[in-house]
């Protein structure tokens, strides 16, 4: 005797109900007088027998799913994010849509009693000066990842942790903590007498307690006014050193070779009151917004250094990784 679950005709009605008419699988068993089992194996076999195809439509103008997966596989990411961008928009069009979507990103992927370090810089700045407004968190911790005691401002604002930290706690909802302390010292022993005191040394203790981290990467291209230079943290000097020793890219002001390597930029790196690198490796979830196919290598070592492993990018960038992804596996 044939089955109920095995009858095609019975099959095609009860996928009608549930597909087509918006049925729940409850209602669907009501009406029809059968199981609810019976009713989820039906649905199952409809699939099977062709009855029911899905097909997914990206909400894109341009198809970057394919991508993000295929950026996730060669980088071994948790997540790509890929912002779209386009040849006709201007360079202020295309950062504008790449950080309203990070804050879009960042509210969804943030949950109550998050703890979450942030970066100085102007990429997280404009992120959370986006004119969006979002329903408010209740607990979270923004914690400066970087001493933020300074003079200086880059272009008359203020980038650094502390003034990021806080910015993120009125987007966001939340409170959050400063590090009380300057960004960068003029020798490795001052900065470790510093951070002995109980004044300071408190976030430390905020640092082990961090699963969430949000930073920019930067570049260290000597024919670029970079960040670091502007706010007075770092001189040219130095910043041409950086160069010829091979750094690509910095993260909480801190240079890193394109293996995410740091050993060869010490004499600078050691002088920096920050959280290391090497404990932003242990963060659970390590989120880097950075965009522009000038900034691709320096994302790159971002990665393989282990201090990401959720990128928000554009297009730009996402087209220039894949291709190096691309040349690295042939």
């Amino acid at each position: 005797m044939k089955k109920i679950v095995d009858d095609e005709r019975l099959i095609y009605k009860v996928c009608c109900l549930y597909y087509q008419d918006n049925m729940n699988q409850k209602e669907v068993a009501d009406y029809l007088g059968v199981s609810r089992s019976s009713i989820l194996r039906m649905l199952q076999k409809g699939k099977e027998l062709g009855i029911v195809t899905i097909e997914l439509h990206n909400p894109r103008f341009y198809d970057y799913g394919e991508m993000e997966k295929a950026l996730e596989r060669a980088y071994g990411l948790k997540d790509v994010v890929i912002v779209e961008n386009s040849v006709l928009d201007t360079i202020s069009e295309s950062t504008a849509y790449l950080f309203g979507s990070a804050a879009d990103y960042l509210h969804g992927f943030f949950k109550e009693g998050d703890r979450i370090g942030v970066a100085m810089g102007t990429t997280l700045n404009n992120v959370v000066s986006t004119n969006k407004v979002y329903d408010k968190y209740k607990n979270l911790l923004f914690v400066a990842m970087e001493g933020g005691i300074s003079r200086g401002t880059i272009d008359s604002i203020d980038v650094q942790g502390n003034e990021i930290a806080r910015k993120f706690a009125d987007k966001f909802g939340g409170s959050y903590s400063q590090f009380l302390s300057p960004a960068v010292f003029s020798d490795k022993s001052v900065l470790d007498y510093f951070m002995n005191e109980k004044a300071v040394n408190y976030i430390l203790d905020e640092f082990k307690k961090l699963n969430v981290i949000v930073v920019g990467i930067g570049v260290p291209d000597n024919s670029v006014n970079h960040t670091l230079e502007k706010a007075g943290y770092i001189t040219p000097a130095e910043l041409r050193q950086l160069v010829d020793n091979g750094a690509v890219g910095d993260l909480c002001l801190q240079f890193f070779d394109k293996d995410g390597n740091p050993d060869r930029f010490s004499f600078y790196n050691e002088r920096v009151a920050a959280m290391s690198l090497g404990d932003i490796r242990r963060i659970p979830s390590k989120i880097g917004i950075a965009g522009g196919t000038r900034k691709s290598e320096a994302v790159v070592g971002a990665i393989r250094g282990g201090y990401i492993n959720i990128l928000i990018t554009d297009g730009e960038c996402a087209k220039r990784l894949y291709e190096m992804s691309q040349h690295v596996i042939e």
